[in-house]
């Protein structure tokens, strides 16, 4: 629990909620908490899935940027490392996740929403990557999530350009995966994790760690990650117990104990 961050468990789903009245501006001291917040929830056997939400008002509104004004290069050198660790964190939550976007998700906001799996968006939205307009860009992971997941091009008009994006247009772009009203998205979200509770999470964990490592490897390589992984799962009780039920019972019904 962090003074500008906290992770609040419920029935299997850990929500990390971003608190930092009245934008949630993210200074170091609240990416640190995220940071830690993150490890936390990767380690616990009690959270299945991670939603990740910054209330019913507005997502995140960007760095701190009072906070960085006066940084001179050799300050923010040593800082850099740090303004990606936070996305690195949640990125590395080898679990599913999920980000519930209500009002702004720019610059900062929008780096953690791109290091979730995926982004669940309020129709009164607005996301975007601000930072050129600072004479600056995306530092902790956007021009290279953002490249990835929208495309270059699509990207570079972004980052380009500073511009916002509604939710219709996130949504047409790729940008966010599923749009709801605003006072529905975080119900949403919850309902959409709640389904890995009780799952195999070894095998989940295993999923995502091999989408996203193949995906920065050539073809071949991601092959050979993928069949380490899967030959790896034979060791676990998780897939003893959902082949017997499958040959018994038929798909969907195994009970797992993440083991």
């Amino acid at each position: 629990m962090g003074e500008f961050a906290r992770l609040e468990v419920a029935d299997g789903i850990g929500t990390l909620r971003l608190d930092r009245p009245k934008m949630n501006a993210l200074d170091g001291q609240m990416q640190a908490e995220i940071a830690e917040l993150a490890r936390e929830a990767d380690t616990r056997a009690d959270i299945a899935a991670v939603v990740v939400y910054g209330g019913e008002r507005v997502f995140a509104a960007g760095a701190d940027i009072k906070e960085m004004a006066d940084l001179d290069y050799q300050e923010m050198s040593r800082r850099s490392h740090a303004l990606q660790d936070f996305t690195k964190a949640i990125a590395a939550i080898g679990k599913p996740t999920v980000s519930a976007i209500t009002g702004f998700a720019l610059g900062g906001g929008c780096e953690i929403a791109l290091a979730t799996d995926f982004r669940f968006c309020a129709d009164n939205a607005k996301l975007g990557t601000p930072e050129i307009l600072l004479g600056v860009i995306p530092g902790a992971g956007g021009t290279q999530r953002l490249a990835r997941l929208i495309g270059p091009v699509l990207a570079k008009d972004l980052v380009f350009t500073g511009r916002f994006v509604d939710a219709e247009e996130a949504l047409s772009i790729g940008l966010v995966d599923r749009l709801y009203p605003a006072a529905e998205v975080y119900e949403r979200s919850v309902e959409w994790a709640s389904q890995f509770v009780g799952g195999p999470a070894l095998a989940l964990r295993a999923a995502k760690d091999t989408i996203d490592r193949g995906f920065e490897v050539d073809l071949q390589t991601g092959l050979e990650i993928e069949r380490l992984a899967f030959s790896a799962l034979f060791a676990t009780d998780d897939r003893t117990t959902g082949m017997k039920s499958f040959m018994e019972n038929g798909a969907g019904k195994a009970v797992f104990e993440g083991r």
